[in-house]
């Protein structure tokens, strides 16, 4: 289970780095299609670590004893 958590928490870490990156890179960009990237890629970055969180925390609320 340690060897999953290590997987989930690194894959996450590489997926805001990817979204972070890609926010930058739309915002100094100067097209049409860059601004709606931006404004997905800006409300992705937000909206990700939020559900991340929410997931957490049910997870945690819905365990058993000795899991976690």
């Amino acid at each position: 289970m340690k060897k999953v958590k290590k997987f989930l928490a690194l894959l996450g870490a590489v997926l805001l780095a990817a979204l972070y990156i890609s926010t930058l890179v739309f915002a100094l960009s100067d097209s049409p299609v860059f601004s709606d990237l931006l404004k997905i890629s800006v409300a992705a970055t937000i909206l990700v670590p939020v559900l991340l969180y929410a997931c957490i925390l049910a997870a945690r609320l819905n365990h058993r004893d000795g899991e976690y």
